[in-house]
């Protein structure tokens, strides 16, 4: 019987530590390499600015990550798109018709993929294609605030300018005066108002 040497021996100890050490880095960082599951590719038009590794929910429950993102031309469409590729746990069933948007963790937080299932009965299966809702930048919502700011100022500065009747009404104290006139006729004299009421009605039977 051939005797292992010492050396060898040592060899296999190290070799297994290794081994040991590498499955232990992977599970502490929640890697999914050997977890099985599937991909599904969802694109966008705008991504956002989500990163590799980020998480993918489904109905609020982590249930993957972004493994790969790539930036494409399509022909059919005639502009530049985004494809996430999603690492997706196995026995998580998604919706073909489900909905999937980037979203962040509060006002500054990560950003991740979030998906609301969807009413189908059939799943996406691996390698499916899901179309993402694009987010809303930040600099469009700046933009669009900035707008409708300026709108307000414009309709403000008119208002003070005495244009349109809010304009005038503010502005021209001979309306106000009338108006002021008319209310205080109006609780001396309740009657003309049945009275103006009942001309209506009058001139809609004729």
């Amino acid at each position: 019987m051939k005797v292992i040497s010492f050396e060898v021996k040592v060899g296999i100890f190290i070799l297994i530590g290794f081994i040991l050490l590498f499955i232990m880095i992977f599970s502490i960082g929640e890697v999914y390499l050997f977890k099985p599951g599937y991909h599904v590719k969802v694109t966008f038009n705008f991504a956002n600015g989500i990163a590799m590794n980020a998480p993918v929910r489904l109905a609020g429950i982590e249930v993957g990550e972004v493994e790969d993102i790539r930036i494409y031309y399509d022909t059919n469409e005639e502009r530049t798109k985004v494809e996430l590729s999603a690492w997706i746990k196995r026995d998580i069933s998604i919706e073909e018709d489900a909905n999937a948007v980037i979203n962040t963790l509060g006002l500054l937080g990560e950003k991740y993929l979030e998906i609301f299932p969807g009413k189908s009965k059939r799943f996406l299966t691996s390698d499916s294609v899901l179309v993402g809702i694009d987010p809303v930048s930040t600099e469009n919502m700046t933009m669009e605030l900035k707008k409708l700011l300026d709108t307000l100022i414009d309709v403000a500065e008119g208002i003070k300018r005495g244009e349109g009747t809010v304009g005038r009404l503010f502005t021209d104290d001979s309306l106000y005066q009338n108006l002021e006139e008319f209310t205080a006729d109006i609780k001396k004299n309740p009657w003309k108002l049945m009275h103006r009421s009942k001309d209506k009605i009058q001139r809609e039977e004729d």
